[in-house]
């Protein structure tokens, strides 16, 4: 601002209204084995239902993964998904008697398939898996209306767009008819069933809606179903995707006298979770400034060789490695179901190198004892069992969704800094029995090997009964609560500080930041989450040698609440007409 000379009144505003703004706690991030949906790409799910529209209603091979994440959907309604990618995946195709393909999604189609390929036909389900298998698109043009099966879905006969027609040219009989058929019933359980419809669209390239859209019907299809991609036509169509004005009168179908019909096949399910499927699908979300995550839920693992060099457990170290890396994140693992559904089936050398006997508590210790030191993680005591409705089956899923939800259930009725584990927070829901219901000698031990138990009481429920995190070293930060709490501070602090990027250090600027974190602070105290801090931010950690290398310093003390593990009653009985001031002290 440049400087007065002569007298007037200058006006200059200073913004000292920033607070600490609110941040997510309670992200779920799962990657699993399903039906349908895209794959390698994360997707935002709010309920089963929706589950279930964007990725399927589950088989009898991917239901574990399925009901994983319906687990942490019971208590949390924000869950990023991601389907993995497995080795036998294969999308449905018009051609039966081509070589499948697989169509991750969009971004692969735009990039490999959009021009068209013949070789699979002029259809393409829109995503891997055998419910492609029950597609079938139906095309009518102009002439083949009044021998139309689903003519009664559509006001009156395709023919001439009005965009034809606004270009000059007449009798174009351009205008199509699509309908997507569940020709088996997969989708909905009737065979025959019309499960979307695409009216009035054109063969022409550069047709339009009165709006600007486009209604070719390449586009149209391509932006707008849920179940097919285009694929390629030219053998179908005689001048499909040509220019209106250099195409009158000959939008014909080549040698058909009839609606066109194509029934979709060699759609391929493969529901097999490898660690490097599972390992790539949780890279999607590991970076903290892209995507907002909070719980990573470890899916479903194989028991095979779960020894320190297996798959198994590099998985879960993995997640517990990107949760470290990105500090705004706990992964949640469970061990493999088979540890506690079957543990006398599964062999000692596979956890241990055959040091112990093969019981629940040995061989869900043991796996936890290959788990990375860090308060980033947690682990589980055992698998669950839960009713599949869609399979009429009971099944047994690995805890992690539902011990994630505790900790979203808990955002949801207290704050993040408040133990998720115990009768008031902790209760698991929707859970038909625990496969492995620990005594109190046997969570001992558990406990000792940072395993937090999950423990089924008679009349009270079933309960997670421990809130450990995976550190092996004494410290505030081997709770779940205390992990979460700072997780949620260091988040909402350093979001707030990127507004004094670029501003003066100086004692203006330190003490606006200091106005800034202290009530907050304040607040989270109020709220029972600290029982003191101190932040300091002054010419004491803001030297000069600080300032000439364009560095600000804050220093952050911060006394956490701990929650009761123990507690302790002493009854003491004394003789009659004692002074319980005397002995109480």
């Amino acid at each position: 601002m440049s400087f007065q000379v002569s007298p007037g009144v200058r006006v200059r505003e200073i913004d000292l209204t920033n607070v600490v703004p609110a941040v997510s706690s309670s992200i779920g991030a799962f990657v699993g084995a399903f039906s349908w949906g895209p794959v390698e790409e994360v997707r935002q799910v709010t309920s089963e239902k929706n589950l279930s529209e964007v990725f399927g209603v589950p088989n009898t091979t991917n239901n574990t993964s399925y009901f994983t994440a319906a687990g942490f959907l019971q208590y949390g309604n924000d869950l990023r998904v991601v389907r993995a990618e497995t080795s036998g995946l294969k999308n449905a195709i018009a051609d039966g008697t081509a070589t499948a393909v697989l169509i991750k999604g969009q971004t692969q189609y735009d990039a490999s398939f959009s021009a068209g390929q013949a070789s699979v036909g002029p259809w393409a389900a829109k995503y891997p898996g055998t419910l492609g298998n029950s597609i079938k698109v139906e095309i009518c043009a102009p002439g083949h209306y009044a021998s139309y099966g689903n003519a009664a879905l559509f006001d009156s006969a395709p023919g001439t767009s009005s965009y034809a027609e606004s270009q000059g040219v007449t009798g174009a009989l351009d205008e199509l008819h699509i309908t997507v058929i569940d020709e088996d019933g997969q989708w909905t359980g009737t065979a025959g069933t019309v499960l979307e419809t695409f009216a009035f669209v054109s063969q022409a390239v550069d047709a339009k809606l009165d709006n600007g859209e486009s209604n070719f019907y390449k586009d149209v299809v391509n932006a707008k179903s849920k179940y097919v991609w285009w694929m390629d036509h030219d053998s179908v169509l005689t001048d499909a995707g040509t220019n209106l004005s250099t195409a009158a009168n000959s939008f014909v179908f080549t040698g058909s006298t009839s609606v066109i019909t194509d029934s979709l096949s060699l759609g391929v399910d493969d529901d097999t979770l490898t660690a490097s499927a599972i390992q790539t699908g949780f890279d999607l979300v590991e970076d903290g400034e892209t995507i907002d995550v909070n719980l990573l839920i470890c899916p479903p693992l194989d028991p095979a060789m779960a020894n320190a060099s297996s798959p198994c457990i590099a998985v879960a170290n993995d997640l517990i490695a990107i949760a470290a890396a990105r500090k705004d994140c706990l992964a949640v693992i469970s061990p493999p179901v088979a540890f506690t559904t079957n543990p006398g089936g599964q062999s000692a050398t596979d956890v241990s190198g055959g040091s112990v006997t093969a019981t629940s508590v040995n061989l869900v210790k043991a796996f936890a004892d290959y788990l990375t030191s860090s308060s980033y993680g947690t682990i589980d005591s055992t698998a669950l069992k839960v009713y599949d409705k869609y399979n009429d089956a009971f099944i047994d899923i690995p805890s992690s969704g539902h011990v994630a939800g505790t900790m979203a259930n808990t955002d949801a009725v207290a704050d993040a800094w408040f133990s998720p584990a115990g009768f008031n927070r902790g209760q698991i829901r929707g859970v038909t029995r625990v496969a492995f219901n620990p005594k109190k000698a046997e969570r001992d031990t558990l406990y000792k090997a940072r395993v937090n138990p999950i423990v089924s009481f008679p009349g009270e429920g079933t309960v997670l009964f421990g809130d450990k995190t995976l550190l092996a070293r004494p410290s505030a930060f081997d709770r779940i609560n205390v992990r979460r709490l700072f997780m949620v501070l260091e988040k909402a602090i350093a979001t707030a500080s990127k507004f004094q990027l670029f501003e003066f250090n100086d004692e203006f600027t330190r003490a606006q930041f200091r106005n800034l974190v202290e009530p907050f602070l304040r607040e989270v105290k109020g709220r029972r989450g600290i029982t003191d801090f101190k932040v300091v931010c002054d010419e004491t950690n803001n030297t000069a040698e600080v300032i000439d290398t364009n560095k600000f310093v804050c220093d952050i003390y911060i006394k956490p609440a701990r929650s009761i593990n123990f507690i302790t009653l002493n009854f003491i009985a004394t003789r009659t007409g004692v002074d319980f001031n005397e002995i109480a002290g």
